[in-house]
């Protein structure tokens, strides 16, 4: 498997140098400028780059990873599936670093009781979920406030947004989840 684990490497390697580090000069000015020179435009040119390079960066590395793995004899499974073109947070959450979520659902989400126990239960469960995802990225409260707010939407969802995303075209469903998403972002910096 050392060709595919080289495949994967240069995927990831190209993925975090020419993208993810081609955009982060933008962000980081952008993001770095007084709020009297921000305008619409402008904030919104900082969100796209900054949500361009943060999946860069991530999705990068974790190719890398799992080149180098194929590369020494291991298989790791991959780690982002395009998150971004999700019809919902929830869907969202299934597909970006999926490692990482896939260990909260495992050791927080189904020991606390999982979706057993009513809805007051699985509030509850996926708020401590999203607070722990939170405090996991960092301890300010920037990184709790933003894993609280994606908790807000997955906890909106299942109780009645996911209905309403089943039923609108799938464009509105992902310009939704995207929107979301890059907010969050904008929290998360």
């Amino acid at each position: 498997k050392i060709g595919l684990g080289i495949q994967y490497f240069v995927v990831g390697l190209c993925q975090k140098v020419m993208i993810a580090n081609a955009v982060a000069p933008a962000a980081d000015h952008l993001f770095g400028l007084p709020p009297g020179e921000i305008t619409t435009s402008i904030a919104w040119f900082g969100t796209v780059a900054y949500t361009l390079q943060i999946y860069f960066d991530f999705c990068g590395y974790s190719n890398m990873a799992i080149g180098l793995a194929f590369m020494l004899g291991f298989r790791f499974p991959k780690n982002f599936d395009y998150p971004y073109a999700s019809r919902s947070i929830t869907e969202f959450w299934r597909r970006w670093h999926m490692s990482l979520s896939f260990w909260f659902r495992d050791y927080v989400y189904i020991p606390l009781g999982g979706s057993r126990g009513g809805h007051a239960a699985t509030v509850f469960n996926l708020a401590v979920v999203f607070f722990v995802t939170g405090l996991w990225h960092g301890a300010a409260w920037t990184f709790i406030i933003w894993g609280l707010f994606h908790g807000l939407f997955v906890i909106l969802e299942r109780l009645f947004l996911a209905d309403i995303l089943r039923r609108i075209p799938t464009l509105a469903a992902r310009c939704y989840t995207l929107l979301v998403v890059m907010i969050g972002w904008v929290l998360f910096r």
